[in-house]
């Protein structure tokens, strides 16, 4: 079995965008604690880039680098985010909309700016970009990238590693709607492909979500364990019938290796 359609998301699957999430992150937070040291403490990336998988939600991210700025310790983060982040958010009488337009703006800016930095700090994991080649080249699968990041973004970063995908086929932060919706959109549009749909994802709740629509039972579901997600989230997966766990090293390898 291949599929005839498969519909990948962008960070966490396709692109590790870790350097420009601690970045936005760091000038975020710059502009609402405004430390005396613009630099960031040295080992504070590298605690970022451990823990970024708890976050759900854009305006998380400054939140994060404050509660490793206050020495919040790590396993509590991971245990209980929601209540670290919570507990922030009341003690320091933060806006969580203000916090999230904040992030939104340092990028727009950012980009406006210097749109080659920003695109720069985005590396492609280790195969993916060969396997995407592959699927188009082989003309079976139809590709689609299914995503929250701006398309334009996601269409400028494939065509630097000479990939092009129409723009029909990248599907992205500004049609505003949630991926399974837009899962459903691909179905009614390729009817007699999507019989045999693929969705990778990084984010359980992501595919969760899509597990709800009892339209969208048939698509297969697979969890990328390379991308921003916990070993609990890994766990989780190994007992769920439906979502199975997929590795970097078997995405690059023929789908019928594929679990």
């Amino acid at each position: 079995m291949i599929p005839k359609i498969l519909a990948l998301d962008f960070d966490g699957v396709l692109c590790d965008g870790l350097l420009e999430y601690f970045q936005a992150s760091w000038r975020t937070y710059c502009q609402i604690w405004n430390p005396d040291n613009q630099e960031p403490p040295e080992d504070l990336a590298t605690k970022f880039y451990r823990l970024r998988p708890v976050i759900e939600i854009g305006w998380e991210m400054p939140v994060l680098v404050r509660a490793l700025i206050l020495k919040v310790p790590e396993e509590k983060i991971v245990q209980d985010w929601s209540a670290v982040a919570k507990g922030i958010v009341e003690s320091e009488q933060l806006d969580v909309a203000d916090t999230g337009k904040r992030l939104d703006t340092v990028r727009d800016q950012w980009i406006t700016t210097d749109l080659d930095g920003w695109l720069s700090l985005h590396r492609f994991y280790p195969g993916v970009i060969e396997r995407v080649r592959r699927t188009l080249s082989q003309n079976s699968t139809q590709l689609f990238i299914v995503t929250t990041k701006e398309g334009r973004f996601v269409k400028q970063l494939l065509q630097q590693h000479g990939v092009q995908l129409p723009e029909r086929r990248i599907i992205g932060k500004e049609c505003k709607r949630p991926k399974y919706q837009t899962l459903r959109q691909i179905k009614e549009a390729y009817s007699e492909e999507a019989m045999n749909l693929w969705f990778v994802e990084d984010r359980l709740k992501a595919l969760q979500s899509v597990q709800k629509q009892p339209d969208l039972k048939d698509v297969k579901l697979y969890l990328a364990d390379w991308g921003y997600n916990t070993i609990a989230h890994q766990e989780f997966v190994l007992n769920d019938a439906k979502i199975k766990l997929l590795s970097l090293s078997t995405f690059s390898q023929d789908f019928y290796l594929w679990p």
